[in-house]
């Protein structure tokens, strides 16, 4: 009998590490942690008209409450090594005949410590809302970027009363601008004549003791989160139906990403392409120091995927482009992540020598790529079969399918509730790749 408890408890380990080591791709956890806080259909949902409005500069400590709902009215400023706290719960409407934004100038901080069950919201102020309704939020820091000077501003036509309220960058890594948790950012992303697009949230020169943990963007017309220099860590981060880029990583940032996730449309996408996953070190390369580091990206657990009714086709018309395009000098390091569903899943900058030396800055490990046209190419280049084999390699453990996404993940059809965790037991994958499929 003990013989016979024994091998039943074995028999328990084995099934429970199989199922842990099948689900340890993409995003992870015991819990679907999207219930709750999370919401994919705001245009549904109904907030109170605006009790308070906050305008100008906020130059002394300011705690917004639950109980009062808030208009962001043009832009407003946190500065002066001022603190702004927001209350579980609060909703701050984005006001869209003066493109409200927020920014939290270098040396202020936001509290921003949202819960599971009440999360902080920040949504359009437009009964009828749409992508783009209004600016976003800038959070600013004295971490280091790659920038002569290592002090960069954040030109959207802001009109601060001070230069240094849109100034970032520093020699400080470990600056602290406060805390991002449980805060979803709605229908942000306005367009400008002179600036392009505002950005849901824009982390410029953040410090690594900044807190920035499930944030959810959604409906975003410009990128959902965009990152310039700075050292900064993303947790549970959702992007979903954002029109431009997902995350953005730029001006030699030193990122880790984990447990994320970006949910794409091609038919909410915009014209000139969008992806999962931008990374550069640089826009213009006269701009650059190119002493200091260039950008930095350590992905691990994260989830690319491209929602699509008829892929095939949505391909073959454009309408679908590459999850990630990485740029020359810049590094990512991604592990255990899926991506699912692009055309193709990686293309590298046309600029970057395929050899030993720059693919070591460039690492795909025990990754799952589904369905995708193609996984790993050079921009304009069509004969991609030496990166195909290099990542191909059984050394590095990836991983190719071609499933349909509700063989995939637990319950991605789900309008309310979508579960993006691998499906369990129901993948059907192997290690091995054909270069011409």
């Amino acid at each position: 009998m003990k013989n016979y408890t024994q091998i039943i408890i074995c028999l328990m380990l084995l099934m429970v590490g199989n199922v842990f080591a099948q689900q340890e791709k993409g995003i992870v956890g015991s819990n679907n942690w999207l219930n709750s806080w999370t919401e994919f259909k705001p245009s549904s949902v109904d907030y109170r008209e605006p009790t308070q409005i906050l305008s100008g500069n906020i130059s002394k400590d300011t705690k917004l409450y639950k109980k009062d709902t808030y208009l962001l009215l043009g832009n407003v400023f946190v500065t002066d090594s001022t603190t702004l706290t927001i209350e579980p719960g609060t909703v701050i409407l984005g006001d869209f005949k003066t493109n409200g934004t927020l920014t939290v100038s270098k040396g202020a901080t936001i509290i921003a410590d949202g819960l599971e069950t009440d999360p902080i919201i920040f949504t359009s102020n437009r009964s009828v809302k749409k992508p783009g309704d209004w600016g976003g939020i800038f959070i600013l820091g004295d971490a280091p970027i790659n920038k002569f000077g290592n002090e960069a501003a954040v030109n959207f036509g802001l009109n601060p009363s001070s230069y240094k309220n849109i100034s970032y960058g520093g020699e400080n890594p470990k600056s602290n601008s406060g805390i991002l948790k449980y805060v979803r950012i709605e229908f942000a992303g306005k367009r400008t004549k002179s600036y392009g697009y505002f950005n849901a949230l824009t982390l410029a020169g953040v410090g690594n003791k900044t807190i920035i943990e499930n944030v959810m963007v959604s409906y975003c017309e410009g990128n959902a989160f965009n990152v310039l220099g700075g050292v900064v860590n993303l947790t549970k981060m959702i992007s979903f139906r954002s029109n431009r880029n997902d995350y953005v990583f730029n001006e030699g940032t030193q990122s880790n990403i984990f447990n994320s996730l970006a949910i794409r449309s091609p038919y909410v996408s915009s014209s000139d392409g969008s992806k999962c996953m931008h990374i550069a070190s640089y826009d213009k390369k006269e701009e650059a120091d190119l002493t200091k580091k260039g950008t930095f990206v350590k992905a691990e657990n994260l989830t690319l995927v491209n929602v699509s009714d008829d892929l095939a086709s949505d391909i073959k018309v454009g309408l679908v482009k590459e999850a990630l395009y990485i740029a020359k000098d810049a590094s990512l390091v991604m592990n255990k992540s899926v991506i699912s569903g692009f055309n193709p899943a990686v293309i590298l900058d046309n600029n970057i020598t395929v050899n030993s030396q720059n693919l070591e800055k460039i690492k795909f490990t025990e990754m799952y790529f589904n369905n995708c046209n193609g996984n790993i190419f050079v921009k304009d280049n069509a004969n991609n079969e030496d990166l195909e084999n290099w990542y191909g390699n059984r050394a590095f453990f990836n991983v190719y399918s071609k499933a349909d996404d509700s063989e995939t993940f637990i319950d991605l059809k789900n309008s309310k509730r979508p579960d993006f965790r691998l499906r369990i037991n129901k993948i059907i994958a192997s290690n091995d790749f054909d270069p011409e499929d």
